[in-house]
């Protein structure tokens, strides 16, 4: 992708991935899915996965996994309303750019 990916559209779209599993889904099947629509490494995702924990916008907990510990992310309902604002934003600045790039935008002042 040629476009400059920003730290909240990576939120929103991290909180987006990770709402759509009721029960919280792991770092490796986030980047997957995530990488999917943008490209993202490990180094990128987890720092934004912990900025969310810390913002409370998702929680953590730990599973056993094939004798190893899974750590796993879940939306918080802070972090559905956060996720909710971004969707609101997204309508708003994606139908601006599209128009820009449609020509509809009067060039008068």
């Amino acid at each position: 992708m040629v476009f400059n990916t920003g730290a909240a559209l990576l939120d929103a779209i991290v909180l987006a991935v990770v709402s759509r599993e009721k029960e919280g889904t792991y770092g490796y099947k986030i980047t997957q899915d995530v990488r999917k629509v943008i490209d993202i490494s490990d180094s990128t995702l987890y720092p934004v996965l912990r900025r969310l924990q810390k913002d409370q916008c998702l929680m953590v907990y730990d599973l056993e996994c094939a004798g190893r510990n899974r750590r796993y992310y879940k939306v918080t309902e802070q972090g559905l309303a956060q996720l909710g604002l971004y969707k609101e934003e997204w309508k708003r600045y994606s139908s601006n750019i599209s128009m820009v790039f449609e020509g509809g935008i009067n060039n008068e002042s």
